[in-house]
């Protein structure tokens, strides 16, 4: 067993150009004091029954505590995933169990760090809640670090990228879509919630995350394309950004029309979904699509709120009514969205040190 080890961790560690002979004579010395056995895991049978109902146990305390359905649905399906791969009951399941899940999810799920270690966290709600619930007394999740996430800087658009997008929308539609992005900084989900019968002039109510409301504000580019679109509009819908009925009307639609008319479907009230919104995921699409044609690399939604923060903190609005007009409860989230540059740093240096 012992060699089978060290045979492992030779083949692991080769890809850094270590000498394999000088890696075998270290770990021969640091494995010395210890006695190695494989792990016996066959005794170990998982009941899915007990699993299960100490997940809906902890989605109903969630629940009561005000956490939205898109929120239990995330801990529903990370958890459920979690117990698949371990295959042990919840009260058996070890640190090394879980550290041994976010390693595989890494190296061989080839999930990013990122979703790792958002799922690292959500089962360490579970175990904080069982202990918290003192149905265990120890949490196998406290010798769980958390994962070393590379802080890569996010950068806004540049004003000339700005314009470059708008030039490459094709409908009034997707002209509304982004300058809805522009000038709300909401989230796409939000966006994608939006009703006709909450926008009020140049204001908006969205319904934020963890279901918080908040006004957000139209400028002038966002009405006018806001206008536009809504004039085209004969459908009875009820939302901003409504869904086709079903693809297949639409693309039947499509080959009836000329190409650069297929975007257009939304003109006809027959494929206007009555009563339902356009998913986050469809908007997403639309705007990437947007971005390719308008040779703009990296466009989402989410980087049009990065990009309004940016600007508006460079152009002087105070810290805390930026973080106020993203939604964020937390004045530290909102520094993550600033993309401030090496050029604002020594104009902000020179104008304020002295």
């Amino acid at each position: 067993m012992r060699e089978e080890l060290i045979t492992r961790i030779i083949n692991i560690l080769s890809k850094y150009d270590i000498p394999a002979q000088d890696l075998r004579l270290d770990l021969d010395i640091a494995l010395a004091d210890f006695e190695i056995t494989s792990r016996c895991t066959e005794l170990m049978i998982a009941d899915e029954d007990v699993n299960e109902a100490m997940l809906r146990r902890f989605l109903a305390a969630k629940l009561a505590s005000g956490r939205t359905e898109r929120t239990l649905e995330y801990y529903r399906n990370t958890m459920r995933a979690f117990f698949r791969k371990v295959e042990k009951n919840f009260d058996q399941i070890t640190s090394d169990d879980i550290r041994l899940y976010i390693a595989l999810r890494i190296k061989k799920d080839g999930v990013s760090k990122v979703t790792a270690n958002n799922e690292r966290r959500n089962v360490s709600a579970f175990y904080q809640w069982l202990q918290k619930e003192e149905i265990l007394l120890r949490n196998p999740m406290s010798k769980v670090e958390g994962i070393k996430l590379q802080k890569a800087k996010k950068k806004a658009f540049e004003e000339i990228e700005m314009e470059k997008i708008r030039d490459a929308c094709r409908t009034n539609r997707e002209r509304a879509i982004i300058e809805v992005l522009s000038s709300t900084w909401c989230r796409v989900s939000e966006v994608a919630q939006i009703k006709l019968s909450e926008i009020n002039d140049d204001e908006i109510l969205v319904h934020g995350k963890g279901e918080k409301d908040r006004i957000v504000y139209l400028n002038a580019k966002a009405k006018l394309a806001l206008e536009k679109y809504l004039s085209e509009r004969k459908d009875d819908n009820p939302y901003l950004f409504a869904r086709a009925r079903y693809a297949g009307n639409v693309a039947t639609m499509s080959k009836n029309r000329k190409r650069k008319d297929q975007c257009k479907w939304y003109l006809d009230p027959e494929l206007v979904d009555g009563d339902k919104n356009m998913e986050k995921s469809t908007i997403e699409s639309v705007v990437r699509k947007i971005g390719r044609r308008a040779g703009v690399e990296n466009v989402h939604p989410h980087r049009f709120r990065r990009t309004g923060a940016t600007y508006a903190l460079a152009r002087g609005m105070p810290l805390i009514t930026v973080s106020k007009l993203l939604g964020h409860a937390d004045i530290g989230v909102t520094q993550v969205y600033l993309d401030i540059s090496d050029k604002d740093l020594e104009e902000a240096h020179r104008k304020y040190v002295r």
